[in-house]
C-alpha cells in the first residue's frame, strides 16, 4: 500500500515540473505535429499590407466558411501588423480600421471560428497571438492561410 502511495505522490507532484522542461527540448518538431502545418511570421506595417489587410477583411464571409471546413493545410503564415499591437498603444490605418468597423460582426464571428478550429487556434497559439488580435484571414492557394495580427512577434 505504501508502494501506491508513493507512486502517486511521484506522479502527482514531480511529473508536472518536467512537462514544461520537455516541451521546450521539443521545439517546432512538436508545433508542427500539434498544428499539422508549418507555421511562419513575417513581422511588418499595417501600412505596407494595407491593401491585402482591407481585401481580406472584405473577404471575410467566405473566410468564415473556409475556417469552419478547414481541418488541414500546408502552411498557415502569421502576419504580425506589429505597429498597430495593443501592447505598443498603437492603431490601424484609417482605412483598414473603416472595413474592420464596417464588418465588425463578421470580425467578431471570424474569431470565434478561429477559437473553435484546433488547427488555426494552435497556430496562433504558437507564435502567442490571441484570437483578439486577429484582424483578417486570407486563403491563398495550394493550401496556404494567412492570417493578420494586430501583434508583435513574441520574444
Amino acid at each position: 500500500m505504501h508502494r501506491i502511495i508513493a507512486a502517486a505522490f511521484t506522479v502527482l507532484f514531480l511529473a508536472p515540473a518536467t512537462v514544461p522542461a520537455m516541451a521546450q527540448a521539443l521545439g517546432s518538431n512538436t508545433e508542427k505535429a500539434i498544428v499539422g502545418a508549418d507555421v511562419k511570421q513575417e513581422e511588418t506595417t499595417a501600412a505596407a499590407k494595407e491593401d491585402k489587410v482591407v481585401a481580406a477583411i472584405e473577404k471575410t464571409a467566405e473566410a468564415l466558411s473556409a475556417v469552419r471546413k478547414t481541418s488541414s493545410t500546408g502552411r498557415v503564415d502569421i502576419v504580425f501588423l506589429s505597429d498597430a499591437a495593443r501592447e505598443k498603444g498603437g492603431g490601424l490605418p484609417p482605412r483598414i480600421e473603416g472595413s474592420l468597423k464596417k464588418h465588425e460582426g463578421e470580425i467578431t464571428q471570424l474569431r470565434q471560428e478561429i477559437e473553435a478550429n484546433a488547427l488555426l487556434y494552435h497556430a496562433i497559439e504558437s507564435q502567442r497571438v490571441q484570437a483578439q488580435d486577429v484582424v483578417a484571414v486570407d486563403f491563398g492557394t495550394s493550401g496556404r492561410v494567412v492570417i493578420y495580427a494586430a501583434a508583435k512577434p513574441a520574444g
